[in-house]
């Protein structure tokens, strides 16, 4: 729905945002000034204890020091409701006593409207005839199925559970009465011959499950078979104008009211399932319809919650549907946008898990589940076998072109780095002179010249863990606390230009402890509630610029002092920390070589030092930001590994 222009204006302009935040709310008293217009409370969004919560009355505005949320009354209603944009105005206007504004006369969209209102009508009045089915003489085997499933007295009401007689004409014959025959045809209910002889019931012997869209509407039902010989056990309505199974969910709108309220949102495989789960207390529980999940109900779930849990099957069906989502989700994942997977054990579902050991342990299972980077890894790990140098160049292939799929270049570098590490972790587990070899025989030898002389490879003498991984630490760390009060010293001096780098700043890695609360005090006094001095000392830091310039190298920067051009003091601040970001990869990766030598043995050593020298000269060459101290300890710490006496012995 279009708005007309001031429609939103008036309606703020109506609403006082601490009337609307503070139903959400308790206020602090010792910060709130109420007269002034200004509130402080514990965020609802990330649920603190500490008021950094700020609501500006005279602006309509509020913001989060803490999770930086921020936003209208729209806004606030839009995220704690947990409904789509066009709801929350409507829920405010109600409260504002406004009128939502008419759509503009369209003679063909009136009918439409019409038309589906019709259909709505005639699936409501489905959902009572399938009630008093259940509730009949004709209804007792759908009652006994359901009491062996367990399901209460409560629970069918709740899920309006109700029976199609097996019976052509139990629906036909009601609707002919009412003259909606034609309405029952269109909306799935019936099936009119191609013949062009007299309509009858779709649903026929089956328990019937209403399917209600978000806003409450019946718009299909799901019917389950009870004879045991039925040719589908599951039944859908068709598509109508009304439904549209790849765009709706089972469950959708109660799921999203729980959702808001902050518990995990479940996604189940049918219709049982998630009824046990509502009635063990996993109120967000939903399922797609008969179907895998499509992109539409991908986006659907996200909309609902940052990170849906998954809940599959334990059988091979369960994996392959885990699998063909792995591929759906990965080119849309991105920062608070991803998937976790329960793989629930012995092949069962939800509903067989709950009846067999109780709630206790559907909760434990969903607290088990799985992030989508470790369900990636398995089923490329899996894919075939790594015993040879060309299954484990297999690997690394199909794993490039997974991350190809990622269209988030942050999300996608970070998950090279998760599998780069689960990689290098099986590579070690294997050993690289049993990953490759034709036998056990194989690794209790080792090849002595080149010639061809066999003998039984002796242990070595590790290197001291002080030569290896404590090498540069220090110099690394005083590198990253030079950066980092570097970026933050002309921050502080040149805060009216920091807008197109907040976000940048908000997600850049803080090593140096003491300099977390200072970034958090700059993007405070971004925001203009308060100003740098009051910001740090609210987070109990110290005074900013005493702080950092204590670090000689950040004061000497030509851009550390007021006044500076704003746009070339944006460009040098993207620049600095995208290369902090960089170098701190660059550590990531010297650590990584580091554990390799550490855990090398024997024949395994001479491998390890090349294979560690690969991973540091390519660390190097990829991250641009490594101040040159850290490139040439780096040099120097592979030539003291080679020049030790126990490398140099087992050369000789």
């Amino acid at each position: 729905m279009s708005l007309p222009p001031g429609f939103l204006d008036e309606l703020r302009d109506r609403l006082t945002l601490s009337a609307v935040v503070g139903r959400k709310v308790v206020w602090d008293r010792r910060k709130t000034n109420a007269a002034k217009g200004d509130f402080w409370a514990p965020c609802p969004f990330h649920h603190e204890k500490t008021p950094s919560f700020h609501v500006d009355d005279r602006k309509g505005f509020y913001y989060c020091f803490g999770c930086h949320a921020k936003g209208d009354a729209i806004t606030f209603v839009k995220d704690t409701e947990n409904v789509p944009f066009i709801e929350a105005v409507e829920m405010l206007a109600r409260e504002a006593g406004m009128a939502m504004p008419e759509q503009r006369h369209d003679p063909a969209a009136a009918e439409r409207q019409d038309r589906l209102a019709r259909l709505a009508d005639v699936m409501e009045e489905a959902v009572q005839l399938f009630g008093l089915g259940f509730r009949s003489a004709a209804g007792q085997p759908a009652r006994d199925y359901a009491a062996g499933r367990g399901m209460t007295a409560e629970t069918l009401k709740r899920f309006e559970i109700g029976y199609a007689p097996d019976s052509r004409s139990h629906l036909t014959g009601a609707f002919r009465q009412k003259g909606m025959l034609d309405e029952a045809v269109d909306a799935g209910l019936l099936i009119r011959p191609e013949d062009g002889g007299a309509p009858y019931d779709r649903f026929r012997g089956r328990l019937m499950f209403p399917i209600r869209d978000a806003r409450g509407r019946c718009v299909a039902f799901g019917g389950r078979a009870l004879a045991p010989n039925a040719q589908a056990k599951y039944l859908n309505s068709p598509e109508t104008a009304l439904f549209h199974k790849g765009r709706i969910l089972y469950n959708i709108g109660p799921a999203r009211e729980a959702a808001g309220r902050g518990a995990a949102l479940v996604v189940a495989e049918g219709y049982m399932d998630v009824i046990a789960l509502a009635a063990a207390g996993f109120e967000a529980a939903v399922a797609p319809l008969g179907t895998a999940i499509t992109e539409e109900q991908l986006q659907l779930l996200w909309k609902l919650a940052a990170e849906p849990v998954i809940a599959l099957d334990g059988d091979q069906a369960g994996i392959r549907a885990a699998e063909r989502l792995i591929d759906l989700a990965l080119p849309q994942v991105a920062p608070g946008r991803s998937l976790r997977f329960c793989v629930l054990p012995e092949g069962r579902d939800p509903d067989e898990l709950i009846r067999a050991e109780g709630p206790s342990a559907m909760r434990r299972a969903i607290e088990a589940s799985r992030p989508l980077v470790d369900m990636l890894w398995q089923r490329e790990a899996s894919a075939g076998p790594l015993d040879t140098p060309e299954h484990w160049a297999g690997l690394d292939q199909r794993l490039k072109a997974a991350l190809a799929r990622i269209g988030d270049v942050s999300v996608r570098n970070h998950y090279d780095a998760a599998l780069r590490a689960r990689r290098n972790e099986l590579l070690r587990a294997r050993g690289p002179a049993g990953a490759f070899s034709r036998g056990p025989e194989r690794d209790r030898f080792a090849v002595k010249g080149g010639r061809g002389r066999i003998k039984p490879a002796r242990p070595m003498a590790a290197t001291k863990q002080s030569d290896l991984a404590r090498t540069g630490v220090r110099g690394a760390v005083a590198e990253a606390r030079i950066r980092e009060a570097g970026i933050l010293l002309i921050a502080c001096h040149n805060l009216g230009a920091l807008g197109p780098v907040e976000h940048a700043l908000e997600e850049m890695t803080v090593r140096t402890a003491e300099f977390v609360p200072l970034r958090e005090a700059v993007l405070a006094a971004m925001a203009g509630d308060t100003d740098l001095a009051a910001a740090a000392r609210s987070r109990g830091a110290a005074d900013p610029f005493d702080l950092l310039t204590r670090v000689p190298q950040a004061r000497a920067h030509p851009l550390a002092r007021p006044g500076q051009p704003a746009s070339r003091v944006a460009e040098v601040l993207a620049e600095a920390i995208a290369l902090h970001q960089a170098a701190l990869a660059h550590e990531v990766e010297i650590t990584e070589a580091r554990r390799d030598l550490d855990a090398a043995e024997g024949e395994d050593w001479t491998w390890r030092v090349r294979q560690a020298g690969h991973q540091l000269q390519e660390a190097a060459r990829l991250a641009t930001a490594a101040a040159p101290s850290e490139q040439e300890e780096t040099v120097s710490e592979i030539q003291r590994m080679l020049d030790n006496p126990a490398y140099k012995a087992k050369k000789r």
